[in-house]
Order: C-alpha cells, then sequence, then structure tokens
C-alpha cells in the first residue's frame, strides 16, 4: 500500500497561522529619544498633562538641569520610607474619607493641594481633599511632612484593623492601578486581587526604610 501524501497547504494558510499567533510584547521606548528601555526603568512626571513618561537614564539626567523644559518634566525618586513609631489611627482614617481600603495621596503642586485616589476596575478613580480635611488626618504624620509634589505619595492601607502608611514614588501606586485593573473580579474585586493587594504591599514593606525615632525633647 502506498504511503498517503499530505494535503499540500493552501495558498495564505502559513500567513494566516502567523496572523493569529500573538506578538510577542514590543519593548517600551523613552519618550524622548525613542531608545528601547528595560524592565523597571526610571520614569519623569509630565507636571502639565498630569502623566508618567518613559525615559532612558541619558534623557532623565537631562530634565534634571535647571530650566529644563521650564521645569515640566520632574524625575521621579526611588525612595521608600515608613514610620513604623506613628501609624494612623481610625479617626484619620475616617477623616479623610477614605471609601474603599487602599488609597495614594499626593501633593499636587499646580493646584498647590493634596489630591487622594483609589484604585478601582475603571482605574485610579480622584477623591479631592480640603487642606483642612488633610492637615487634621495627617498632623503630625513626618511621612507626609517629606513627599516631594507630584513625585512622591503617601500609599494607605486599612486592613484588618490596621492603617499601613508608606512614602513611595509615584509610580509605584500608578503600577498598583494597573495591577487592580487587571485582576479585579466581581463587587470586592475577589481572591486573586486581594492576593495581588498583599504580595504588592509586602514588597513595598521589605524596600521601605524606616524613618529613626526622635529624640526626646
Amino acid at each position: 500500500m502506498s504511503a498517503v501524501r499530505p494535503a499540500p497547504a493552501r495558498p495564505g494558510t502559513a500567513l494566516l497561522r502567523r496572523l493569529r499567533e500573538p506578538s510577542p510584547p514590543q519593548p517600551e521606548r523613552c519618550s524622548f529619544c525613542g531608545l528601547a528601555l528595560p524592565p523597571g526603568h526610571r520614569h519623569l512626571v509630565d507636571t502639565e498633562e498630569r502623566s508618567l513618561v518613559c525615559a532612558c537614564t541619558a534623557c532623565g539626567l537631562l530634565f534634571r538641569e535647571p530650566g529644563a523644559a521650564a521645569g515640566r518634566y520632574r524625575g521621579v525618586p526611588d525612595r521608600y520610607l515608613a514610620d513604623p513609631g506613628r501609624v494612623l489611627d481610625e479617626e484619620a482614617w475616617a477623616t479623610l474619607r477614605i471609601p474603599v481600603g487602599t488609597a495614594f495621596l499626593f501633593r499636587n503642586a499646580a493646584l498647590d493641594r493634596l489630591v487622594a485616589l483609589y484604585p478601582s476596575p475603571a482605574g485610579a478613580t480622584e477623591s479631592e481633599l480640603d487642606e483642612e480635611t488633610w492637615q487634621t488626618a495627617l498632623s503630625g504624620n513626618r511621612l507626609a511632612g517629606l513627599l516631594e509634589p507630584d513625585v512622591e505619595a503617601l500609599l494607605l492601607r486599612r486592613s484588618a484593623g490596621r492603617i499601613e502608611c508608606f512614602l513611595v514614588p509615584i509610580d509605584v501606586c500608578y503600577e498598583l492601578v494597573g495591577r487592580m485593573r487587571l485582576f479585579w473580579q466581581g463587587f470586592d474585586g475577589g481572591a486573586e486581587a486581594r492576593g495581588e493587594l498583599d504580595a504588592f504591599f509586602a514588597r513595598v514593606a521589605g524596600l521601605a526604610k524606616a524613618l529613626p525615632e526622635e529624640e526626646p525633647a
């Protein structure tokens, strides 16, 4: 018996197969010079557009020069800080009127006020804070006093009767927003989103440097 010969491929079959296959992820590029960037690259804050932009090391250094782009772009620092000796209490949390268990606060230099945002299935949801509210809630909070406008944030989480507070780079907060959008299911986010949140805060806690205790007066 002669061997059965496979039917010849129809014209265009290989092309259709390639079109169905997912494209390999493209590397992010510097927003200024187009250089391909590695994972974990640095960001700048565009203070006019209120957005993050990717930057290579050379371009990031360029915008640190006094007067560069009239100060429009500001480099995001890489410090993580905690103040274990001064935790927020339930009264402070209630004063902030945050409707969910996780939020981040940063000072918008152009508006000269504190802005609160929290992750949601739709992205970052903004909640404005008046000056009196945040000063009352964060009175004596040393991390709030150290915040650099636009580029750093206070990252807060209320869980199991405990409130965590860290000073972090602002891009880390938007990373959290993206993770929550990706994993959120149902009304409360679901088990997978909660697991991601636990892992995220564990990583932040591991990176955070504790502020030294104040010397007694």
